[in-house]
């Protein structure tokens, strides 16, 4: 293939630049909304402890507040948890063969899944630089296992280029690598980076481009044995009498900037996602497990909270109880941690400041999809070479995950085969939660059949997951913006009179179960020197 002449401007040299060597710019941006930035855990919190039986009422059973409940107990406080749900994790939740939920609008969901793979419909990975979760599941004994985010086997796809085949993602990233690599050795030998490059920063720039974009005697990126053994091969050194080996032929730079897949490589480069990550052996719901063998004895299911009342000295809580017919019972604490999603507590009568008021109700919650698909065998892994990682696609599908566990098995096994939430500034979401489960199901295999066609032939079930169609938290994650969180996060999180809030949408870590974490601690941190105050 003739390769179309191309000239990039200063901007798009630049974001190409950006793309192939890093997201160090990137991260800047997400820390300022909230999205990548360091956690701030530096170890169990040392409280001191009550003065006398205080008692804390804790709403919500998810990481938070069973976290929170862990900790207080552990100083020596009362605790109680209310539950709205029969069950308790809240957002971090497993779905495995058997399971049953009814979202909002009356259909079921059903996982029928044969074998031993499951569904994480909310948190699914772990950050390595997300202290306090590590801390904790390691002190309550969750195993972990590495979770493999970025899989150079794995594909990018466009619906329209390259007459819709997927393209490896070792590909496209050591493509865009050279092709850099040969705009900025041309640059340099043109002098049009003198200002700002010595003569011998020039010798030493050309040199290492050269070996790290893999570029010939003339700086050109071109195929060579030498490519070959960076990016692949397309018949592979053998043994014996075997063929030849042949380098694989690189892709051309304007059909590569054109085909789009070079923007999708960004999905590996963000802090969030460097290597190593990791995942809790058996699924996230692991890690609430765990939380909940410490503190089940204190978690009412059922309890559905109505209103919080407040005054100087105790907090009151009134709740319909699903396990007694839904009359209505009241429980009164010392003190409340309230760790019910804003999406939802907007909605309850809750006695609070103006202030705190507002920025409850401010916050939106973003929307979030996933549909699984549980295959006869995983030919992805015997047909594709992909053994772990995730495939990003234009289609409305936006990504398949591969699992990482079970690697070589025979028999079933689960993709994630669709993901995505509306804060990526796409429409999908919303078109996912229109549809039924089986629609959703439907519309998976439709699509995802153009990037493996072994669809048709090895499906077996799928399940789904919508969460604004999910009636107890209304939506993923809280979705910040800086001018909301000048407005109101102080006030959110700070305590009022005897209530304070804790959870994911608390943290400059929202979405993420790190967030929920540090969140909580912070929470029974700042009510303990309250209490002794």
């Amino acid at each position: 293939m003739a390769m179309t002449p191309f000239h990039p401007s200063r901007r798009q040299l630049l974001a190409m630049i950006g793309q192939v060597a890093g997201a160090a710019a990137m991260y800047q941006a997400m820390t300022s909304l909230g999205f990548a930035a360091e956690s701030g855990y530096s170890g169990e919190p040392d409280l001191q402890g009550p003065r006398g039986r205080r008692r804390v009422l804790i709403l919500g059973a998810g990481v938070a507040g069973m976290l929170a409940a862990y900790e207080l107990r552990r100083a020596g406080y009362a605790v109680k948890i209310l539950e709205y749900q029969d069950r308790i994790g809240g957002r971090c939740l497993t779905l495995r063969g058997g399971d049953r939920y009814t979202e909002m609008g009356g259909h079921e969901i059903t996982c029928d899944f044969e074998g031993d793979g499951y569904l994480n419909p909310g948190p699914w990975r772990l950050p390595v630089h997300h202290r306090a979760v590590f801390d904790y599941c390691r002190r309550l004994g969750v195993p972990m296992q590495p979770f493999i985010n970025k899989n150079n086997k794995a594909y990018l796809h466009s619906a329209t280029a390259f007459g819709g085949q997927p393209q490896r993602v070792g590909h496209v990233e050591k493509d865009m690598r050279g092709h850099v690599s040969e705009l900025l050795a041309k640059s340099l030998n043109q002098g049009d980076l003198d200002e700002t490059v010595s003569v011998e920063d020039r010798e030493k720039l050309l040199e290492g481009l050269k070996e790290w974009g893999v570029l010939d005697s003339n700086y050109r990126y071109r195929v060579s044995d030498e490519l070959g053994d960076v990016r692949g091969w397309e018949i592979r050194p053998g043994g014996g009498l075997m063929p030849d080996k042949k380098p694989s032929q690189p892709i051309d730079l304007s059909p590569l900037l054109h085909s789009g897949l070079w923007d999708q490589l960004f999905n590996f480069h963000d802090y969030l996602f460097e290597p190593p990550m990791f995942e809790p052996v058996g699924g996230m719901d692991r890690i609430s497990d765990a939380f909940a063998r410490e503190v089940a004895d204190v978690i009412q299911l059922n309890a559905r909270v109505i209103r919080i009342a407040q005054n100087e000295n105790s907090v009151t809580v009134s709740y319909e109880d699903g396990g007694r017919g839904g009359t209505v019972h009241q429980e009164t604490a010392d003190w409340c941690i309230c760790t019910i999603p804003l999406s939802v507590l907007v909605q309850l009568e809750v006695d609070c400041s103006d202030a705190m008021r507002k920025a409850i109700a401010a916050v939106p919650y973003a929307s979030a999809f996933k549909v699984g698909l549980e295959f006869r065998r995983r030919f992805w892994e015997q047909d594709d070479w992909i053994m772990g990682g995730i495939s990003y696609t234009d289609l409305p599908l936006v990504q398949i995950a591969y699992p990482n566990y079970g690697f070589l098995s025979d028999g079933p096994a689960v993709l994630q085969a669709a993901y995505d939430t509306s804060t990526a500034g796409r429409t999908f979401t919303y078109s996912w939660s229109t549809m039924t489960p089986q629609e959703r199901i439907d519309a998976a295999l439709a699509l995802g059949r153009r990037i493996h066609p072994q669809y048709d032939t090895e499906f077996m079930s799928g399940t789904s997951w919508v969460w604004h169609r999910v009636d107890w938290s209304l939506g993923c994650y809280g979705e910040w913006t800086d001018d909301l969180r000048d407005a109101h996060y102080k006030t959110l999180c700070e305590i009022d009179h005897r209530l304070v809030l804790a959870g994911e949408h608390c943290s400059h870590i929202p979405a993420w179960l790190e967030g929920s974490f540090l969140s909580a601690l912070d929470a029974i941190r700042r009510l303990d020197e309250r209490e002794n105050a």
